[in-house]
């Protein structure tokens, strides 16, 4: 996440790390670097100018020349005003009158159905509360439909209207909600450019029907300057009350989410981390500002792990390795298996402090990595999953055809899970977490524990 913006920032204050004392020309040197990392990230340049003045005023005051660690002293004057342009401390999703409606507005393709789905899953999950979808876009193909099937996958009622008119579909969604007794209504609308005066006016007409308690601008976090500017003119027409975040888990370069606070003054309420229905999260801005500098998240790591960790998979798992008992194929991919609702390595490593997510792909633990490894080893049969050895050349001919994939990639599979056994044993022994950890990111067997007494 923000990977680009993440290695300039955390370039530019390293140099000025574990150093007793920092003249005025290093603090300028630095701050100069910070402000081109922000302006490459493509945030708005008056953001980027507040930014570096205020970083620079409070660096070249008292606070860093008197201070015993003035690096230290200098990344938290960074991070503090990281936090302050991302919205502080944060802010939940309102809940004002039953039912409480949340309207979503923003541009064709930021992902306004997906977010809305997403966003009931979220809420419904979180609260227990009843939650009613309705999509009032009726110009896009099968817009209505798409909603209506994501709704369907959640078990979450989607109401479908035979009208074609937006503003009547809100109404009628209104007035169902209100009759189930529905604790939310989320409504879906069409796409539209702030430029579009018919379309403004007709959301507008909606936003006047159904009176939300949160009008969420949905941003694509991969979007450039032109979406600032979008929602700054939605939010002239609306009174935006906060936003969320899109595709922040893809490559970008973080302007956006720095911008949007600071033009329209609404602050981020969520973002999407993945093409997952659960890959909702709270916008948390002292997390995120940790991990633009490389600091990690372990809060959010800790979150996501009890969130979706299948609790009797890992149970079985510790006991085998207490036990010392050997990790079948079948235990492996329950581990790959696990990983994957995780939302991947790369998502985890991004939370976890001074640990590079590019580690993962190396050791070849990457995505399409851990793909291809479920399923060679859904191309064996039940035997050699429980038993390894037993895969000679043949079985190794077999289970790569039956995959689709190559030999080397059935020996490389073989391997991970020799290691990992290995692994777990000497943990089992007393060899700690550490060299788990150590073993599995640098693709190399760990040291030889002590022996057993």
């Amino acid at each position: 996440m923000f990977q680009s913006l993440t290695e300039r920032l955390s370039k530019a204050v390293r140099k000025v790390t574990g150093r007793g004392r920092i003249s005025e020309d290093n603090v300028r040197a630095t701050v100069r670097q910070i402000r081109m990392a922000l302006l490459e990230a493509d945030v708005a340049l008056p953001v980027a100018k507040t930014f570096v003045e205020k970083v620079l005023g409070r660096a070249l005051g008292e606070e860093v020349t008197r201070s015993l660690d003035p690096g230290q002293a200098f990344i938290k004057i960074v991070n503090d005003e990281l936090v302050a342009v991302l919205g502080g401390d944060g802010a939940d999703i309102r809940r004002n009158g039953r039912p409480a409606t949340v309207l979503l507005v923003g541009l064709q393709g930021a992902g306004k159905t997906t977010t809305a789905a997403k966003l009931a899953r979220f809420l419904g999950g979180k609260h227990k509360d009843k939650v009613l979808l309705v999509s009032t876009d009726v110009y896009r193909p099968a817009a209505r439909e798409q909603l209506a099937i994501l709704a369907r996958n959640l078990e979450i009622p989607c109401f479908e209207a035979a009208s074609d008119d937006p503003v009547s579909i809100a109404e009628a969604a209104l007035v169902e909600a209100r009759r189930g007794g529905y604790t939310w209504l989320i409504v879906d609308t069409a796409g539209r450019l702030h430029v579009d005066t018919p379309m403004m006016r007709e959301i507008g007409a909606i936003h006047a029907a159904v009176r939300p308690a949160e009008t969420l601008f949905i941003v694509d976090a991969m979007a450039g300057q032109d979406a600032v500017n979008s929602a700054r003119a939605f939010n002239e027409a609306l009174a935006l009350t906060g936003a969320i975040l899109t595709k922040a888990d893809g490559d970008a370069r973080g302007g956006v989410a720095l911008s949007v606070r600071e033009v329209t003054g609404v602050p981020i309420k969520l973002m999407g981390t993945g093409e997952k229905l659960d890959a909702l999260e709270p916008f948390v801005p002292k997390r995120m500002a940790s991990r633009i500098l490389g600091m990690g998240d372990v809060v959010g790591f800790v979150e996501v792990v009890q969130r979706n960790l299948d609790q009797r998979t890992a149970e079985h798992v510790a006991k085998k390795v207490k036990k010392g008992r050997e990790l079948s194929l079948e235990d492996f991919r329950a581990q790959l298996e696990q990983l994957q609702q995780l939302g991947g390595v790369d998502s985890l490593l991004d939370k976890l402090p001074g640990v590079k997510p590019a580690a993962a792909a190396q050791a070849g633990f990457d995505a399409r990595q851990i793909r291809r490894q479920i399923g060679l080893i859904n191309a064996m049969t039940p035997r050699e999953r429980r038993q390894p050895r037993l895969i000679d050349g043949s079985r190794k001919r077999r289970i790569a055809a039956g995959a689709g994939l190559g030999v080397q990639d059935v020996n490389r599979l073989l391997k991970q899970h020799k290691l990992l056994s290995k692994t777990m044993k000497r943990v089992a022994r007393g060899g700690g977490m550490e060299r788990l950890l150590g073993g599995m990111l640098s693709g190399k067997a760990p040291r030889p524990g002590p022996p057993r007494r």
